[in-house]
């Protein structure tokens, strides 16, 4: 997102002060199954925990998980995210990861990565792709520009992190142009899948007919890791292709942003967010040939621009809109959209909070959710 750069100024100056209730957002909007039962009934309570804004001043926060293991600097609990725009608020030039522990209240800065990297074509601007692996090494995807928009946009790669933020590798290659969405994965501990979606493929400068392209991707990618060595890529498999993708001036780029695993764990489902749809990708792990768009799961409706995606306790889809403050409850089984919360009703935004939710992750008992006003540059727990 492009944001007004006074913004951060005040949040960051107001940043000891966010530990009260933020506020009981608007109730969840059932669908039309009056009896549904869904995961989005029980989080009311919206908290703000804390400024994303490091000390360098990076901002417009995208990528957000939440760690699994205790490993170097980062403690199991913490919501590790990242930054792609740096201080002069440009997109595309963030380089910052930073990791908000809930037990001390403090955020820190995990990460500060070169703005240029060797194996990194383009530069560094760190996207939604981002994971940290049982074995405690993290990956944070790359989508860089020199001025923030895709005229000078970099095919970008996947950077190879330690569990102290130094630089261990990196992932390119002509399989990955401009890594973008939330990866989901299969961990193993001594190995790892990875899915990436990649919206970058023939996307040129903003023009004024918005032209689509349909050559994003999906890419899976195969990890040995070995003791004390950072992951090793053994094969990537184009598991969709021919997604619509386009460049855009307040987002950089929309494309396909939200990947989740299936309850079978071999479904793999993606928000098509140019088309306002969920496609689903059979057999996600093992298939050796691309799907092209997939199946679609639901359209329209509650969806409005789907980004993020996770897949709840409950087996159910979260869906954060684009267009709006709110998050939405799928059931993959049936396709029905059951929910959807107004998670972010600030006004400034019409529609309420439009352009301002990106990042989302479960608490780690499963009874709430993190997520991101990526325009006010603050971390908010739903529960």
């Amino acid at each position: 997102m492009f944001h007004k750069r006074y913004l951060w100024v005040f949040i960051l100056g107001l940043s000891l002060t966010l530990s009260g209730v933020y506020a009981a957002h608007a109730a969840t909007a059932p669908n039309t199954t009056e009896d549904a039962k869904g995961f989005l009934e029980k989080p009311r309570h919206h908290v703000m925990l804390s400024s994303t804004i490091p000390e360098n001043g990076d901002q417009n926060p995208y990528a957000l998980i939440v760690a699994q293991v205790s490993t170097g600097t980062i403690q199991a609990g913490d919501v590790l995210m990242d930054n792609f725009n740096d201080s002069s608020n440009l997109q595309g030039t963030g380089a910052s990861v930073v990791d908000y522990n809930p037990t001390t209240k403090k955020l820190t800065t995990f990460a500060q990565i070169p703005k240029k990297l060797e194996g990194c074509p383009g530069g560094v601007g760190l996207s939604t792709a981002m994971t940290l692996l049982k074995s405690g090494w993290l990956i944070v995807g790359s989508t860089p520009s020199t001025n923030g928009t895709t005229a000078t946009k970099g095919d970008g790669c996947l950077i190879i992190l330690d569990n102290h933020g130094k630089v261990a590798g990196t992932i390119s290659g002509p399989n990955i142009n401009d890594p973008w969405g939330n990866m989901a994965v299969i961990d193993r501990g001594d190995s790892a899948t990875l899915f990436v979606s990649n919206t970058g493929f023939g996307v040129g400068a903003p023009d004024p007919n918005w032209t689509v392209v349909n050559k994003a991707t999906v890419l899976r990618i195969e990890l040995a890791i070995a003791d004390g060595k950072p992951p090793e890529v053994k094969s990537q498999t184009v598991i969709a292709s021919g997604l619509s993708e386009r460049a855009a001036r307040d987002v950089f780029i929309i494309g396909p942003t939200g990947l989740a695993l299936g309850p079978d764990g071999k479904t793999l489902y993606v928000s098509d967010a140019l088309n306002n749809r969920v496609v689903s990708i059979p057999d996600a792990a093992t298939r050796d040939s691309s799907a092209g768009v997939g199946t679609e799961l639901t359209k329209d409706g509650l969806l409005h621009r789907p980004l993020a995606m996770i897949l709840a306790p409950n087996g159910h889809l979260l869906v954060t809109n684009g267009r709006n403050g709110q998050v939405v409850e799928i059931d993959p089984a049936t396709g029905k959209q059951l929910y959807a919360q107004w998670i972010d009703t600030d006004k400034a935004q019409v529609p309420p909070g439009n352009g301002d939710l990106f990042g989302i992750a479960l608490t780690p008992n499963g009874d709430g959710f993190y997520y991101v006003e990526d325009d006010m540059n603050l971390l908010v727990l739903a529960q």
